[in-house]
């Protein structure tokens, strides 16, 4: 068996590992960074904070409704209760009155806007829920496909890893260590095949005696071009 042979194997293993990941990542990617599904999101996180923000002050709005009316009853009690007989008095009481029917009704109208703005900031909200449900279920349709891959693909990782240790395990230390570099320099791809006198990765011409030496069962022959190992299958 040539030297290169178990290095071979063991470059088929890495790149079917190589690719696996990749796909893996491209998948992750997809599932985790949806713009649609994130703008849905947005929206509906600031629906919320309008929502919100409109109630508290229509809250705030009918507390001050509430607190001069109480104002009014108080001020019509002491008018017409019979206590008050002084007329001077008495005519303060029904301008105070009037100053705070007056200001009731301003108060009111903030009122009414206030609840306008916290029912169109409840539609807004329920729209944009809406809108997001809508989005997640169409992306459960679309993205069934690409789970059931991401599930066959983990599996196929494990599978290969197991692969990828009985692979290494025969090939020696000094062999591995030579491998592992050119892998991190030929982007993955540190054993070529070479056919019709050629390397299949770079295209070089390969001499005969190179050629031969590729299947050497105990040196290892590298392209002259591209440095890869070369194997002959």
């Amino acid at each position: 068996m040539s030297a290169s042979l178990g290095l071979f194997r063991l470059q088929q293993v890495d790149s079917q590992l190589d690719r696996a990941n990749l796909q893996l990542q491209k998948i992750r990617k997809t599932l985790e960074n949806d713009l649609e599904l994130k703008k849905a999101l947005a929206l509906v996180e600031s629906a919320q904070g309008e929502t919100q923000s409109a109630k508290r002050i229509l809250k705030s709005a009918e507390a001050e409704v509430q607190a001069q009316k109480i104002k009014i009853e108080q001020t019509e009690s002491s008018l017409y209760g019979g206590g008050v007989h002084n007329p001077k008095e008495l005519q303060d009481l029904q301008k105070e009155s009037a100053s705070l029917k007056k200001h009731l009704g301003a108060l009111e109208e903030r009122e009414l806007e206030a609840l306008v703005k916290a029912e169109d900031a409840e539609s807004a909200l329920s729209a944009a829920r809406s809108g997001l449900e809508s989005i997640q279920s169409k992306l459960n349709g679309e993205h069934k496909a690409l789970l059931d891959e991401q599930s066959k693909l983990i599996k196929d990782l494990e599978r290969l890893s197991q692969e990828r240790d009985a692979s290494e395990k025969p090939i020696e230390l000094n062999l591995l260590t030579i491998y592992k570099d050119l892998r991190q320099q030929k982007r993955g791809v540190a054993v070529t095949e070479f056919s019709e006198s050629s390397c299949a990765s770079c295209g070089a011409t390969l001499t005969a005696a190179l050629q031969q030496n590729a299947k050497s069962a105990k040196q290892l022959a590298h392209c002259p071009s591209c440095g890869r190992i070369l194997y002959a299958s």
